[in-house]
């Protein structure tokens, strides 16, 4: 240990020991074994952080304003409409600019994110980039054929060029409706259109809430909220969407595969590459070269078994359904990962990448590489990722970390765990799993729903937050959800959490109550289906609209038995997916807090006005059983709109009622 690393330690040994709770800051048993070890070597971590630095109250509700210079204006949240900023702004002004800022943040990442996708499969399509192709035109046809784009008798490259022209109005369109607005139930694209919500095109969107949010332009709440709702639209069925679809085009639609999540899957004797970040570029170049026999042969020269690719964050939740490969662990265990001393490189590209990395990572001599010219980090050392020669950087990462491989010099300690679950749920294997190859249909889904076996569907969802415990909250929602019988869906760091507690495997349906466990038996699927990173969020909103569709469960996703949750949710990207679902007509539950203080009319427009004008509405809690059953009660009470609050006999669906509900 270094002089400055002893006094470090010296000089936070005991405000640190005695401040965090080690045994409380996680559930997740390989994660706290690191922690340990980084604590005894006098090492900082998230939760380290997190409990020498209290958050603020004030900013914790939104009762505070900077977006201009005569402030920051800060307004008593026990008594908020005591006084207002120096302009004026009242509680419900400020709380509601916040929150729109926090939208437009959100949906610029994801948004962005799909807008680098387009821009690879652009290049794929004029033949500009290199390696990568079109892996599945089955996806490319359902797409283009999803927005009217005419697919019979033409060529793959005459659709994919096409799709791209249509799917960039998504981002620079400034008068019309989005493109997948086409995919949009009838009934719920009809509320949009009358109360002026149907995105445009997303630069519009973004650009126009943050004009709005600027000292002296909307001072509505209500106003406000409206473009809100229109900007978080541009992200689930705009940017987010896109990102998914072009994905499952270029890399292959997922299919359910066995994968292992955790740190038991580095391997002393191998090169081990971590890849951390959001966009499937990076990890795709990555797999090529890592397969590439000269660079295992350098790896071999170097006295290492092989390279051993690992996934971290959503990432690694792209290529667990597509490809199996491993997952280190969501994002709190991407510091603690390091300080098993096993990883012998970081490829990072964008979002969720804490700046503490470098630094822990040259205290375990390991280097972090940021690929990507939107997300430089002090320390990293950056080998830029050109997507036209997508194995060049994959291979000077390789490079660089068959180097660090035979000059490690830190105690490899690997944690013993690994979990196995069940990933890669796409849409289309859904409809294939309940249907089958020629008749695939969500019918059997509604079927069940509508008989009771299956209560509802919750889409349980989002980041971790040090602010409570590490993966708890997660899996305490889920089990207590599928005990009430309702199917549960994932996407991104929870379907992590839930992966190591073991609820994606086929046997934990013995956790479910007996109507959900018998559907998971006859299908043979476990109750908890895990469908891919945080934008494919979008996934949940094309069941959704498909679960319309079939019939017998309302006419618009607000009148569906589904509620969403992210129980330990940090982003702004959270904050605009869980506007987007609330906005689309589903019940959305945040843990860990919310910014907007209670009893305010912006609170009291988030959490009931919106479900009074047909959209729907937010929820919060603290206690993961007090928000399960939030949900549960919100579907009973979708299921006794529905006329379905009892249970009904089951009726096998013939042919004839099946050609009768796809029609």
């Amino acid at each position: 240990m270094s002089d400055e690393k002893e006094k470090l330690t010296i000089a936070k040994e005991d405000k640190k020991v005695k401040k965090l709770n080690l045994r409380e800051a996680t559930s997740c048993p390989a994660t706290l074994q690191m922690i340990k070890r980084m604590d005894e070597d006098g090492n900082d971590s998230v939760f380290h952080r997190a409990a020498e630095m209290k958050p603020c109250p004030i900013g914790a509700e939104s009762a505070c304003c900077k977006n201009c210079f005569m402030g920051p204006c800060r307004l008593n949240a026990k008594d908020p409409y005591a006084k207002t900023g120096v302009c004026g702004a009242n509680i419900d002004t400020i709380a509601a600019r916040n929150f729109a800022r926090a939208v437009a943040s959100g949906a610029a990442a994801h948004t962005d994110h799909g807008m680098g996708m387009l821009d690879a499969f652009r290049g794929v399509v004029r033949g500009t980039v290199g390696h990568f192709k079109i892996q599945d035109e089955a996806k490319l046809r359902s797409v283009a054929e999803s927005i009217d784009i005419p697919t019979e008798g033409r060529t793959v490259k005459e659709i994919a060029t096409d799709l791209y022209e249509e799917l960039e109005r998504t981002y620079t369109q400034v008068e019309g409706e989005i493109p997948f607005a086409k995919r949009v139930p009838p009934k719920t694209l009809e509320q949009w259109r009358k109360a002026g919500v149907v995105p445009r095109g997303a630069m519009r969107e973004i650009m126009e809430i943050m004009h709005r949010t600027h000292i002296g332009v909307d001072q509505n709440y209500k106003n406000i909220v409206t473009q809100c709702s229109r900007t978080a639209l541009s992200d689930g069925w705009g940017g987010s969407m896109v990102a998914t679809e072009i994905s499952d085009i270029m890399f292959g639609t997922p299919t359910p595969r066995v994968a292992g999540v955790n740190m038991g899957f580095l391997k002393e004797d191998h090169v081990n590459i971590l890849i951390h970040g959001h966009e499937p570029l990076l990890f795709e170049g990555m797999i090529a070269a890592s397969q590439d026999p000269v660079n295992i042969e350098k790896a071999k020269a170097a006295g290492a078994k092989g390279i051993n690719l690992l996934g971290m964050c959503c990432s690694g939740a792209e290529v667990l359904g597509r490809h199996g490969i491993p997952h280190a662990g969501n994002f709190l265990s991407s510091e603690p990962v390091i300080a098993t001393g096993a990883v012998d490189a970081i490829g990072v590209d964008v979002q969720c990448i804490m700046q503490a990395l470098p630094k822990v990572a040259e205290c375990y001599g390991t280097k972090v590489y940021t690929t990507n010219y939107r997300a430089k980090i002090d320390g990293a050392i950056h080998i830029q990722f050109d997507e036209h020669n997508p194995l060049d950087a994959p291979t000077k990462i390789i490079e660089l970390a068959v180097e660090r491989f035979k000059n490690r010099t830190v105690k490899v300690i690997i944690p013993q765990r690994q979990d196995w679950g069940v990933h890669g749920f796409s849409h289309e294997y859904v409809t294939y799993m309940l249907g089958g190859k020629f008749r695939g249909s969500y019918v059997p889904l509604n079927d069940n729903i509508i008989n009771g076996r299956i209560r509802g569907v919750a889409g349980v969802v989002g980041c971790n937050n040090p602010r409570v415990k590490h993966d708890e909250v997660h899996v305490e929602v889920v089990k207590e959800l599928i005990k009430n019988n309702v199917l549960v869906v994932q996407t991104g760091c929870s379907q992590i959490a839930l992966a190591k507690a073991g609820l994606l495997k086929p046997d934990a349906a013995v956790l479910a109550g007996t109507g959900l466990q018998e559907v998971c038996e006859t299908v043979g699927i476990p109750p908890v289906l895990s469908l891919g990173s945080c934008v494919d969020n979008s996934r949940i909103l094309i069941a959704c609209a498909e679960m319309v569709r079939m019939g017998g469960l309302g006419d618009k996703i607000s009148d569906l038995p589904v509620a969403g949750c992210a129980p330990e949710y940090m982003s702004e990207k959270a904050i605009s997916i869980g506007h987007y679902f609330v906005a689309s007509g589903v019940f959305t539950v945040f843990g860990v807090t919310f910014p907007s203080v209670e009893n305010t009319k912006f609170h009291d427009y988030l959490f009931r006005g919106l479900e009074e004008e047909g959209f729907g509405k937010w929820g919060f809690a603290v206690d993961p059983h007090d928000m399960a059953q939030m949900m549960i009660d919100h579907i009973d009470k979708k299921r006794a709109a529905l006329g379905l609050a009892e249970e009904r006999e089951r009726k096998l669906f013939s042919m004839e009622d099946r050609r009768a509900a796809e029609g």
